[in-house]
């Protein structure tokens, strides 16, 4: 497969929700059995397009790319070869070759539901971080292009109906920011039971402990909650729609860069108070 196809199927995997790493030959020094810029892609099911010239190198290429498509995170192999006919199964060769190794990750697509003022500065300050937002709310004079221009889409229906058109992955970012606590419970319903990577939302943490009751009442399992960022952000003193806003994506932020040892506002602490209040 040519670059261009490799850089096609990219885009593609991208679309679909999926992960991969490519593997591009970056040095060499030497006889190898490819050549500068070769790629190899490897996707998430394990299998590849591409070569980086076959053999040991391509299988520890291939091993390298699980971890970074785990991690998320990009590293460089180096590796050098020796002229002996058993080290590459059959490829003779001296040389030294380097590969860098960087994971393709899906579109990350964020979920904004309400459209009021902290939605505004949210959708503008998460797309410069570079999410895909799109925004939903009933209410068509706040759904609306005018008002969200930088948005990937703007849906301006009924939040139930909207919910049952959008269909979410293992990448997606969730953010429930409506006018109202029964449009939280119904988002927050609907979001508990989908694909996602990150569910987020505002309030105080007496709405929060209400919505989750109400919906536990309605039979939604209590696991569901526990990963749920609520009240959202991280705890940086926001008050100003912008400084909300600022907190919100830095949290988001930190969980699509696995960030470990901010201190952030979770809601599993305030399912472990309402088991207690139960008590």
């Amino acid at each position: 497969m040519a670059s261009g196809d490799v850089f096609e199927e990219i885009v593609r995997l991208r679309r679909s929700g999926r992960k991969a790493a490519l593997a591009t030959i970056v040095h060499t020094e030497g006889s190898i059995p490819s050549y500068e810029t070769s790629r190899l892609l490897i996707r998430d099911d394990g299998s590849i397009v591409g070569t980086v010239g076959g053999g040991c190198v391509e299988a520890e290429v291939w091993a390298a790319a699980q971890e970074v498509m785990r991690e998320e995170r990009p590293r460089k192999l180096t590796f050098h070869l020796n002229n002996e006919a058993s080290y590459d199964h059959g490829l003779i060769c001296g040389g030294t070759v380097e590969i860098f190794l960087e994971p393709i990750l899906p579109q990350a697509f964020c979920y904004i539901f309400g459209a009021g003022h902290i939605s505004l500065s949210l959708s503008k300050v998460a797309t410069l971080a570079g999410f895909s937002t799109v925004i939903v709310d009933d209410r068509p004079a706040f759904a609306n292009r005018e008002r969200f221009p930088e948005a990937s889409d703007v849906i301006a229906e009924d939040f139930d109906t909207a919910c049952s058109r959008i269909q979410t992955n293992e990448s997606c970012f969730i953010l429930i920011v409506t006018r109202g606590h029964k449009d939280d419970m119904r988002v927050m319903r609907w979001a508990a039971g989908v694909p996602n990577r990150y569910i987020g939302m505002i309030g105080s943490k007496r709405k929060v402990i209400s919505v989750f009751r109400a919906l536990e009442k309605e039979g939604v399992s209590s696991e569901r909650f526990a990963e749920v960022h609520a009240p959202v952000g991280l705890e940086i003193g926001a008050l100003t729609p912008e400084e909300i806003a600022v907190s919100i994506v830095a949290e988001m932020i930190a969980v699509r860069r696995h960030a470990e040892g901010l201190p952030s506002k979770s809601a599993s602490q305030l399912y472990q108070q309402l088991s207690q209040d139960k008590g």
